[in-house]
């Protein structure tokens, strides 16, 4: 037997790994199927988050039986260790040889994730765009991807500056159209990247059109970027998307501290090549990064309730506030894709963008004036923050390509905290009548 991860015969550290604890494994099986099975069709009405049934406890679960250590540790311990013993040349007894390989720590967070995703298997790497990156080396030089227009800037700024040197080449397109996703498509289109809801307008892909879309098409690979919704929100896989990949720097760890990318899917022959290539690439998050990630799921829930509750009143705050042109969250049912938001999704998170009244000038001094918000890059942690895309994030896109996406001089993205909601709407008033004089209302 030839392991499809490191090509080595017979005996090796993932087959070993899957041999070892059986009752471990069997309880593991229990709780995801208690979650993957536990499903049910409601979505969000648009005032309320619901979640999947049972996350919570899958976050707290999956991954974390204290049976599969030696001293029976109720959190599992970090194991830093580079290297394992052997007990003789490729004989590992604890089914681990190095820990770029595998880890002990890493595993139970990738089991874990996978449970929350339900999905099968779950690829933990360096960075969010460290897993763009390991997942686009499944493409090679000729071919092409169909990818949303509205992206991540170091997505779009990868794909563009990066992949293209590499000879894969880029088609973006609006997404939210399925008309000029068929119209995108080319003989050599290997791959479909979506955003949803995208960064930074928040519009919504219909994922399991766009799959059948690209099902017309042969070895095609839907990958779904679900950063600002999260698997508590929304399961790509649950709608054909062969990848569900995100940064777990944000919502999923939740505190700011850690950088860390993470990929969901079902596939096994997929799984099998996306290991190889974390393994040979060599794009593996850190071993403490991964006991804080995997700490920072248990919480998932709450905090995401909580995120939806403050952004929802925080946009119908700026909805009727004088010195606001215009909000975009996909809760509220002005949103041009909230119908699909309720078919598609369970609540939002805490993203919300807005364009206030004026110019460059003016949002300047709202970015100096706020004081609960903090002026920076990244979103999904508890504190609340403030950022000016086209400054920021998505400086790196082409000039035109922003004007053509209405990412203006006035356009801000708020990551809503879970602060006191009322000291984060004092904020955002104090900072309005302070950078938009009564002159332009």
């Amino acid at each position: 037997m030839i392991c499809k991860r490191c090509l080595r015969v017979s005996f090796c550290i993932h087959s070993s790994r899957r041999a070892a604890g059986i009752s471990y494994y069997k309880k593991l099986l229990f709780l995801k199927n208690i979650f993957v099975t536990n499903t049910c069709s409601r979505m969000a009405s648009g005032d309320e988050v619901k979640g999947f049934p049972g996350f919570g406890t899958a976050a707290i679960h999956v991954g974390q039986d204290p049976d599969q250590w030696r001293s029976g540790a109720l959190i599992p311990p970090i194991s830093l260790s580079t290297t394992f013993k052997q007990r003789g040349p490729g004989d590992y007894p604890g089914g681990y040889d190095y820990s770029r390989a595998g880890n002990p720590t890493r595993d139970c967070m990738e089991k874990c994730y996978a449970a929350l995703e339900g999905a099968k298997y779950a690829l933990s790497f360096s960075s969010g765009l460290g897993a763009t990156m390991s997942i686009c080396h499944l493409l090679k030089s000729g071919d092409n991807i169909v990818a949303m227009d509205d992206l991540y800037g170091g997505t779009n700024r990868y794909f563009r500056r990066i992949l293209a040197n590499m000879g894969v080449s880029t088609t973006f397109v609006d997404a939210t159209s399925v008309e000029k996703v068929i119209a995108a498509m080319q003989p050599n289109t290997k791959m479909v990247w979506l955003e949803t809801p995208t960064n930074p307008l928040l519009r919504i892909v219909d994922i399991e059109a766009v799959v059948g879309v690209a099902r017309k098409h042969k070895d095609v690979i839907v990958v779904v970027d679900n950063t600002f919704a999260t698997p508590y929100c929304q399961r790509p896989l649950d709608f054909g998307a062969d990848i569900s990949m995100l940064s777990a720097t944000k919502y999923i760890n939740g505190h700011g501290d850690v950088v860390m990318g993470i990929a969901a899917m079902n596939d096994d022959s997929l799984y099998q090549r996306l290991q190889f290539i974390q393994f040979a690439g060599g794009a593996c998050p850190s071993v403490f990064d991964c006991y804080l990630v995997n700490r920072g799921m248990k919480t998932l829930h709450v905090r995401m309730k909580q995120h939806f509750i403050n952004a929802m009143q925080v946009a119908k705050h700026l909805q009727s506030h004088p010195r606001v042109e215009s909000v975009i969250y996909p809760g509220l049912p002005e949103h041009p894709h909230h119908e699909l938001y309720k078919k598609q999704m369970k609540g939002f998170s805490g993203m919300v963008t807005f364009k206030l009244k004026g110019t460059l000038e003016n949002a300047t001094t709202f970015l100096q004036k706020v004081k609960i918000f903090t002026l920076a890059e990244s979103l999904g942690g508890f504190e609340s923050l403030v950022d000016h895309p086209a400054l920021m994030t998505h400086a790196s896109v082409p000039p035109e390509q922003r004007k053509e996406l209405g990412i203006d001089d006035t356009l801000l993205r708020l990551s809503v905290g879970i602060e006191d909601i009322e000291d984060i709407i004092s904020d955002l008033d104090q900072a309005l009548e302070a950078a938009v004089p009564d002159s332009l209302l």
